[in-house]
């Protein structure tokens, strides 16, 4: 992951720098906007998907859960090992499944066992949250889930406006992250659910780098939005946890929205 890049700074407006070439871990479905009740399938991979690159292994996650109207429903049971076959090599990941029945918010937990970077020789741990909606009724979305580390979105996450702007809060056991670094990534490559492939990339990584935001003094960022699609977003480092098993362990918050164009 790219920890040391041009970073821009800002707490109340719109930036975009280089592209990403970071880690991210998905918890992935095609259309976050449910109708109908029933059983949706969902992707546990950890990924480079901006440039649909290294693919890395997960672990067997820790925990793999829905918040729905403030109700826990665990989803360990649904989880079963596939192999993703990304473009440059394949590693494990996981099949799940949320039962969507009643209208509202279905916040998606993940928190994976953490990874060993050999690159960097560090642990990494990306606590990743998307949300599912059934039939257009708010329930859940703004609120935080008390993880170690979060971020809490101020905008509806599953229909932001294309060209319109994303803002979060970024949180350490409940507490606002004061200068939380935040890259950003672009799912241009998005998983065949049936294929376990990557989908052709929409478009291609931009020169300069990773996409950077900086937390304000309160743990807000904002981002806008240039197009339509998944767009995620990764606090880095700002769990509480520093080390595991004798190495440094950054603990990271991550968020995954759906932007939409208008018709």
């Amino acid at each position: 992951m790219i920890r040391s890049v041009l970073t821009l700074a800002l707490t109340a407006g719109m930036s975009i720098a280089g592209a990403a070439s970071a880690h991210f871990q998905l918890v992935y479905t095609p259309d976050p906007l449910i109708a109908e009740a029933g059983d949706v399938p969902v992707k546990l991979i950890f990924w480079h998907p901006f440039e649909n690159g290294h693919v890395m292994d997960m672990g067997q996650p820790r925990e793999f859960y829905a918040i729905h109207r403030g109700e826990k429903i665990d989803l360990m049971q649904s989880l079963s090992p596939v192999t993703f076959n990304g473009a440059s090599n394949a590693a494990a990941a996981f099949d799940g499944s949320v039962p969507v029945k009643r209208s509202g918010d279905y916040v998606l937990v993940v928190v994976p066992e953490p990874y060993l970077e050999p690159s960097e020789d560090i642990y990494i741990q990306q606590i990743a949250k998307s949300y599912l909606n059934r039939n257009e009724v708010p329930t859940d979305w703004t609120e935080p889930q008390g993880l170690a580390t979060e971020i809490v979105p101020l905008m509806k996450p599953t229909n932001v406006i294309a060209g319109s702007t994303f803002t979060g809060q970024v949180l350490a056991n409940g507490q606002p992250v004061p200068g939380a670094e935040i890259e950003v990534e672009f799912m241009a490559a998005e998983p065949d659910m049936a294929a376990n492939a990557p989908q052709a990339p929409g478009v291609q990584p931009m020169r300069g780098g990773a996409v950077v935001a900086i937390a304000d003094d309160r743990g807000y960022f904002t981002f806008g939005i240039p197009r339509a699609g998944y767009w995620g977003f990764a606090a880095l480092g700002t769990g509480p946890e520093t080390a595991f098993e004798g190495k440094e362990l950054s603990q990271d918050a991550v968020i995954w929205i759906r932007a939409w164009d208008m018709e």
